[in-house]
């Protein structure tokens, strides 16, 4: 599904949290944000740096985004989701921006739910979405000293 873009900017929920970070991330404190005592269910994704591309390797990633769009693309995601998924208690996306190394963390997407299935399947949407529709760009940093940008929502599935 495809966002849409609307004239009217949306506000996310108190409930919910978003960002766009210099800082690592952490899983723990994502999780948290998304937990709730009437979940039955939170589904963490964490997307890390990895160390090739297509078999060609890779020693950093650098990442670039467009913040205040971004965002509302993020609060764009968890309004569709409460459309698709009326139950989910919590969303929470943050990616990280600046240069990132092998296994370091680049986005984390946590859905909280009273049920498994809509739980992962909110997830998965989240993270699908915001790959396609957020205006952020990496650049993959290759061990020939090589480097070429790339607009995510360029990559596959793989990216």
């Amino acid at each position: 599904m495809i966002i849409t873009k609307s004239a009217v900017p949306i506000k996310p929920r108190m409930e919910d949290s978003f960002g766009i970070t210099l800082a690592p991330l952490s899983v723990a404190e994502i999780y948290s944000q998304a937990d709730n005592h009437a979940n039955g269910a939170v589904v963490l994704m964490s997307g890390m740096v990895r160390n090739q591309t297509d078999g060609k390797p890779v020693t950093a990633l650098e990442y670039q985004a467009y913040e205040p769009m971004a965002l509302q693309v993020f609060y764009q995601i968890a309004d569709s989701i409460r459309n698709q998924w009326s139950n989910v208690n919590r969303v929470v996306i943050y990616h990280r921006i600046g240069r990132l190394s092998v296994g370091e963390i680049s986005v984390l997407v946590a859905v909280g739910c009273p049920h498994r299935g809509e739980a992962f399947a909110a997830c998965q949407y989240a993270i699908d979405t915001l790959k396609h529709n957020a205006p952020i760009w990496k650049k993959e940093h290759w061990q020939d000293g090589s480097s070429s940008w790339v607009n995510i929502g360029m990559c596959d599935q793989e990216c």
